[in-house]
């Protein structure tokens, strides 16, 4: 695991703990921008690497794992930032689904307020019935999940049927896409437009959780 990449305030409500996906690295261009959004509205965010993603800057061209088994790393993560105020742990799409798979542990001990996922992989890519869900239907942890409408990981029309928690909130962007990127011209919307959306949201939802 890498060190840290760290944006906003020292001072901030809340820190926000964020891994990567599974093919591109934390300082990739879409979980920058997402980082510097939330770091616009206040919020302190650490980004981390998983260690085959951290490998391949040294040149390994190390496969992701499967998702379960970064669980160790994940927590691990926790450890190491050692965050001395409310913490959110989440992640962009696999980096997400890891830490919604070890929230209720960590909420369970007050280690976490809550969970954050962006662009959640509910399913595989035209692999509709291969669903990521069984443990999002008794989630403990107040969780934010915000999703593009037309990601192909999970689209608005699929992901009301899923059955999932009551403590899992949706936050739907229109037209975007697996990193909330819409078609300006269809939608009128731009990338920057749904980020700041984005951040004002988890803005607020840490507000309505995190018990001062």
């Amino acid at each position: 695991m890498t060190d840290f990449l760290f944006d906003g305030p020292e001072t901030a409500p809340a820190t926000i703990l964020l891994a990567h996906g599974a093919g591109a690295p934390m300082d990739s261009k879409s979980m920058t921008a997402a980082a510097e959004a939330l770091a616009s509205c206040g919020l302190r965010v650490a980004r981390f690497e998983f260690g085959y993603m951290a490998a391949r800057r040294s040149g390994a061209r190390k496969p992701p794992p499967r998702a379960d088994k970064l669980n160790p790393e994940y927590l691990e993560a926790v450890d190491k930032l050692g965050a001395a105020g409310p913490l959110i742990i989440g992640g962009k799409s696999m980096g997400g689904r890891v830490a919604s798979m070890v929230a209720d542990d960590l909420y369970a001990k007050n280690r976490i307020a809550g969970l954050l996922c962006l662009g959640y992989p509910f399913h595989p890519p035209a692999k509709p019935t291969q669903l990521r869900t069984a443990h999002l239907e008794n989630l403990r942890t107040p969780t934010l999940i915000c999703q593009g409408t037309r990601d192909e990981f999970g689209t608005r029309e699929e992901v009301p049927g899923y059955g999932l928690a009551p403590t899992i909130e949706l936050l739907w962007l229109e037209d975007g896409d697996h990193d909330l990127k819409p078609r300006k011209t269809i939608s009128g919307f731009s990338a920057a437009d749904h980020l700041n959306t984005m951040a004002r949201a988890v803005k607020d939802w840490i507000g309505r959780i995190v018990v001062s």
